[in-house]
């Protein structure tokens, strides 16, 4: 087991950050007592270069721990900073906030990044194809909070609330 200390400057606490085998990771946005999977997969084609997809994977998700398997890259993230970072630098927070929006499931989130605007360091959703787009699933008590901290931007929920307390 792998385990680190990482300070939450936004909220000026330490998070612990412990991984060990596709088990639980705590994302430094959640609530103290909510802990937050981030799982990456995506198919390795005959004709695709393993490296060339493995650096798409650590474009995006630059902690992710790879695992290749027979026609498949699986790997396991502890941060969703870098790709928060992208939204804001490539000025699609209100796009990815839809895009996130439109991907909650049950447990979280589920959501498609396209490989090729991934190896060139470049979040661009992609719809799940057969030709492979990198399969991002987020497993989260909240989803909200998890697309609120990606996209800098509070849920309806939130906002009619504050909207309420201000009149």
């Amino acid at each position: 087991m792998l385990c680190r200390k990482t300070l939450n400057a936004s909220r000026g606490r330490r998070d612990s950050v412990v991984t060990r085998n596709w088990e639980e990771v705590k994302v430094p946005h959640a609530d103290s007592d909510s802990l937050t999977k981030v799982h990456i997969e995506t198919p390795l084609h005959p004709t695709e270069d393993p490296l060339k997809v493995k650096a798409a994977i650590l474009n995006i998700f630059p902690d992710a721990a790879l695992v290749e398997s027979e026609g498949m890259i699986q790997a396991e993230a502890s941060s969703l900073d870098h790709l928060k970072e992208l939204f804001k630098r490539q000025i699609i927070r209100d796009t990815a906030f839809h895009v996130l929006r439109g991907s909650i499931v049950e447990s979280g989130l589920i959501f498609s990044l396209n490989k090729q605007a991934a190896f060139v360091g470049k979040a661009n959703f992609a719809p799940p194809s057969p030709m492979g787009a990198i399969k991002v699933t987020v497993d989260d008590r909240d989803p909200e909070s998890v697309i609120e901290f990606l996209t800098d931007r509070r849920s309806s929920k939130e906002r009619a609330s504050l909207t309420r307390t201000e009149d």
